[in-house]
């Protein structure tokens, strides 16, 4: 089993597949890494070993199992998710209960063959980015034991990190699922508020909480965000997207990132993680994209309002009975802060949301400039001491670059960016509208490829994995071929610009096409020549020269309305034998137009026609 380094998904697929690892197999390797590395503290609950192999076994001896897509594969719940038959403490042993059912994120991942292996230890009630707050211990980067290791959700990503588990859930809130992933080395994906259900979640902010994932690779974290997502009516701020929410057109093809003006750039004095982040920008540029600088400005003021406004009364209200009951059972930094929320009115909460509301509006002129912004995960990382010796200070200090973006109701995925020269890992996060945490997975996994290197603290590299594949599904976006006046520089392109539509690229049609100028559209008529586009199976010609465009699906309605006859959209084939939405021309317009198949297309057309005549 010594020969089994990586633990991420796709590795241990292929060993089942291949017949040269069962789960009850796995299950067992799981133990004795635990028990090598040590239970304490990253484990508050590990159930017995025999049990954990008996479920298993039953997996294992169910063949249809072997179809679910996470089948065999362990993971770890942070310790204020509900898993049946494992106690909740959410950091704080008197608070201890015992659920009858998991939460729904849990119980998804369950039914998809997800082997659950234990609960992980977090930064008491999730208060926190340092996952020093708890009193089973406080956890530690797998890089240097004297530095932490990031919270709320430390022992969820100590595991994976470690290589115990493929993957974990933790909880976001400030940015517990992204913190804890750059001291690690990880995947630390951060979805839409209400894409995962936190029915069954020891709230800490209800209106802000998100359940999120740590994973090795952004293809692991795209498999297991799309097994557990989905509406739950359990919980009352559970979410579906509605058509082309969080269209991601940008992805496929060019795009423009933010990042904040250098002189709001903070570190810290971290001058390693300054120098990691610029080279950061160099990667993402060497993958496309277009740096645009933005003011933070409007995001750091709505970050400071979280700790700063009301929103810490939600913290007390989640647990005010046990808080006013058992204070000393409290941790002292977590219980000040708490019970901080006391001083709150609803004269507070309402200013609180009139200043977010108008700082939302300031950041939607940002927005306008870029389609995804690029942010250090933190500025820096502290010691294990220097965290005991100032806890709230440092702790803000973590959240510089996170604690806006549950506030904003924007979607994140941290990812890492290189080690410093003392050996400590640097991470950054890229950011974009609700609803495009897949479409930021797909860009996390070029850049993550493009850094190459190990996998958490494991020998296990990145190169080892199979890259994420991109679909329109993952972009909110309908495809549509264009081959006339819609064409790039041509009069109507602007009628796709203006709905966000982005070139994907330019091919070329199957040979069966022939391509028409149209007689009601040449000259004398007014307005801008148009071609018809016809199949014809009898044909073998050069193939005709195309457009291939995204198109936000909730725009894509509004330019079909544009289309006037005897165009419309259908399908058509283009050269590489895949079909696509397509601009075509009913038969009975081309009879007495003008054939300019010839031509290879529209612009070879234009191009015959402003030449002088022999």
């Amino acid at each position: 089993m010594s020969s089994y380094l990586s633990f991420d998904i796709a590795h241990l697929r292929a060993y089942y597949q291949q017949g040269t690892l069962r789960p009850s197999e796995l299950v067992r390797e799981v133990y004795e890494r635990i028990a090598q590395n040590g239970v304490t503290p990253v484990w508050i609950h590990l159930p017995d070993r025999k049990e954990a192999v008996r479920r298993a076994l039953e997996l294992e001896h169910d063949p249809a199992s072997r179809a679910l897509p996470l089948y065999g594969i362990p993971f770890a719940v942070k310790d204020n998710i509900d898993v049946a038959g494992a106690p909740t403490t959410a950091g704080c042993p008197k608070y201890a209960y015992q659920p009858q059912v998991s939460a729904t994120v849990v119980r998804r991942l369950v039914e998809a063959g997800a082997l659950f292996i234990g609960k992980t230890n977090l930064d008491q009630f999730a208060t926190g980015l340092v996952g020093q707050r708890s009193p089973y211990g406080g956890c530690a980067s797998v890089f240097n034991p004297r530095y932490i290791s990031g919270g709320s959700s430390s022992g969820s990503a100590v595991a994976v990190a470690r290589g115990e588990v493929s993957f974990s859930l933790g909880t976001d809130t400030a940015g517990s699922g992204r913190v804890p992933a750059a001291f690690n080395n990880l995947i630390g994906l951060k979805p839409t508020r209400g894409a995962l259900s936190t029915a069954g979640v020891v709230p800490a902010c209800r209106t802000l909480d998100c359940v999120t994932v740590f994973t090795h690779t952004a293809a692991d974290a795209d498999l297991v965000y799309q097994t557990a997502a989905g509406f739950d009516a359990a919980d009352p701020y559970s979410r579906r997207p509605g058509p082309g929410d969080g269209a991601a057109p940008w992805l496929r093809g060019a795009f423009r990132f933010g990042v904040p003006k250098p002189s709001q750039w903070e570190f810290f004095g971290d001058d390693g993680a300054r120098d990691l982040y610029a080279q950061s920008i160099e990667r993402l540029k060497s993958l496309g994209g277009e740096m645009v600088e933005i003011d933070y400005a409007p995001f750091l003021a709505a970050a400071q309002l979280l700790y700063a406004g009301p929103w810490v009364a939600e913290r007390l209200t989640a647990i005010q009975a046990f808080a006013e009951k058992y204070a000393s059972e409290i941790h002292p930094v977590v219980r000040g802060i708490i019970l901080g929320g006391a001083s709150h009115s609803a004269v507070n909460a309402f200013d609180a949301q009139y200043k977010l509301a108008a700082l939302r509006a300031a950041t939607l002129d940002e927005w306008r400039k870029m389609d995804v912004m690029l942010l250090p995960t933190t500025g820096t990382i502290y010691t294990r001491a220097e965290v005991e010796a100032d806890p709230v200070r440092l702790n803000s200090k973590l959240g510089h670059y996170t604690n806006f973006v549950n506030l904003l109701d924007l979607a994140a995925v941290a990812l890492p960016a290189g080690f410093r020269q003392n050996g400590l890992p640097f991470g950054v996060t890229l950011i974009a509208d609700a609803w495009t945490e897949r479409a930021l997975l797909a860009l996390t996994d070029r850049m993550h490829r493009a850094l190459g290197g190990r996998l958490g603290g494991t020998e296990a590299q990145v190169e080892e994995t199979p890259a994420l594949s991109v679909t329109p599904a993952a972009t909110r976006c309908v495809e549509v071929a264009v081959v006339g006046a819609h064409l790039s520089g041509q009069p109507l392109n602007s009628q796709l610009t203006e709905r966000g539509a982005r070139l994907v690229r330019t091919t070329r049609t199957a040979p069966g096409y022939r391509l028409y100028a149209l007689k009601e559209t040449l000259p004398p008529n007014p307005g801008p020549a148009k071609p018809g586009l016809v199949r014809d199976a009898t044909f073998t010609g050069p193939g005709i020269e195309l457009e291939v465009w995204a198109v936000p699906e909730d725009a894509f309605g509004s330019f079909v309305a544009l289309v006037p006859a005897p165009l419309g959209i259908g399908s058509a084939t283009i050269e590489d034998g895949s079909s696509v939405k397509c601009f075509i021309c009913e038969q009975y317009a081309i009879a007495g137009s003008l054939e300019i198949t010839q031509h290879g297309g529209w612009r070879g057309w234009l191009r015959s026609r402003a030449q002088p005549a022999a």
